[in-house]
């Protein structure tokens, strides 16, 4: 990890860049495999899978054999764990349930706003560099508790065309039972446009590499809606003297071992604490299993050496990371000061990994700097919210004047006809 001492705020923006990429390139390669896919379905995707993933596939959709032997495979250990998480995930999204708005905005006017679950998702489970069975709960149970009534589940196969037995599992557990071997950009397109196997859905969720974040954002154009732009991981830690040096490299290292594309970054008010910590993530990077990923991750991560605790919470509203840490002696003060994050850890005992998997809250959060805008999933992510109005002919009378004069400004005729008709009726 580079050190960047006393960064100038004229610099913050190319500083805090994320890993940049040729989208003109990736735009044209994934469009590519999005449209063989439309023409040709099944076929294609079954294709694209042998080319990217190794593995011939006869029949995409995963059979009930597939899913009772992955249920008699898992261990009772992982069992009671995704039990656990199940519970704490369902817990925290049950109390996210929206409720019907309906007031009486002038008297006879009546308005009302009504929440509607989306009745087709599509969920993206990656399972490249690692089997993301906790994704699964994170999409899946919100869209349950919404009362989605298709989930559709894509997730790519390992070379011998199965899926992991701990995805196969959870998503039995949940009652997701449309899964499909099918990972990518063929499986993004397959649920935008449906194939002879995969039901088209309205709304796609779920993270993925450049290539998979570019698929979702070529098909939410013209075909389907998507959650948000959610493409390599990253973090953010906030340390000071204080702070476990081995806790927050371990904190970084958790992001950095997702894939050569992720990026952590680490902002402090001490230089010591610094080096201190560099030296804990060379070390505990020795014995990870996925080092080469992690190292090259590092490559293009950053440690910024900041004057004040003020400057560093500026600095990291200005970075919008998806997690952020915060492993400070006030870490709660500064907490309240966090403007622009996907998702916040509060305190030394709280790592990344607990949002990851089984505290509650979603792990399915904004990325590349676009937590300035997006929130993370959420319960609301699975409804849309549809409008009523319904007025007497006394509401008309008492807001059809303003209405009037508002549309013979804006020079629109008809629309003030359709309210003067009505006026003008006797009976």
């Amino acid at each position: 990890m580079e050190i960047v001492r006393n960064p100038d705020k004229r610099n913050w923006t190319e500083l805090l860049k994320r890993p940049a990429f040729d989208t003109r390139k990736l735009d044209t390669t994934v469009g590519n495999i999005i449209n063989d896919v439309k023409k040709r379905g099944d076929a294609a995707v079954k294709e694209y899978t042998a080319r990217f993933d190794q593995a011939d596939i006869e029949n995409l959709l995963v059979s009930e054999n597939e899913l009772t032997q992955a249920a008699q495979t898992i261990s009772a250990e992982l069992k009671d764990a995704i039990d656990l998480a199940t519970e704490n995930i369902r817990r925290f999204h049950m109390a996210q349930k929206p409720s019907e708005i309906r007031l009486e905005a002038t008297k006879g006017v009546e308005c009302w706003q009504k929440p509607v679950p989306i009745s087709k998702v599509g969920l993206y489970i990656p399972g490249g560099t690692a089997p993301l069975f906790s994704t699964l709960l994170m999409l899946a149970i919100p869209a349950k508790i919404a009362g989605c009534k298709e989930i559709v589940l894509c997730s790519p196969p390992s070379a011998q065309g199965k899926l992991h037995n701990a995805i196969l599992y959870a998503a039995q557990k949940i009652g997701v039972s449309k899964i499909f071997k099918a990972g990518g950009v063929q499986a993004i397109a397959s649920m935008a446009y449906g194939t002879e196997s995969i039901p088209k859905v309205y709304k796609i969720f779920g993270p993925g590499n450049q290539y998979v974040t570019a698929a979702k954002q070529l098909v939410a154009r013209d075909a389907v809606a998507i959650d948000m732009p959610a493409g390599p991981s990253e973090v953010a830690v906030l340390a000071d003297e204080s702070s476990d040096a081995s806790f927050v490299a371990s904190d970084l290292l958790s992001q950095a071992e997702h894939g050569t594309d992720s990026q952590v970054v680490l902002f402090s008010t001490s230089e010591s604490k610094i080096e201190e910590v560099l030296d804990e993530v060379q070390r505990q990077l020795m014995v990870l299993p996925k080092k080469e990923l992690a190292s090259a991750s590092l490559e293009h991560s950053k440690a910024f050496l900041v004057a004040d605790k003020d400057e560093m919470i500026e600095m990291v509203n200005a970075y919008a990371p998806e997690h952020l840490i915060i492993s400070t002696n006030d870490a709660d003060a500064l907490a309240l000061k966090v403007e622009n994050a996907g998702s916040v850890f509060i305190g030394e005992y709280t790592p990344e990994s607990a949002g990851d998997y089984a505290s509650g809250t979603n792990h399915t959060l904004p990325t590349h700097g676009w937590a300035t805008a997006y929130s993370g999933v959420n319960l609301d992510s699975y409804y849309k919210k549809i409008t009523f109005q319904k007025i007497s002919k006394e509401g008309l009378r008492n807001i059809g004047p303003a209405i009037e004069i508002m549309a013979e400004t804006e020079e629109l005729f008809a629309h003030k006809n359709a309210v003067s008709m009505r006026l003008r009726k006797k009976n």
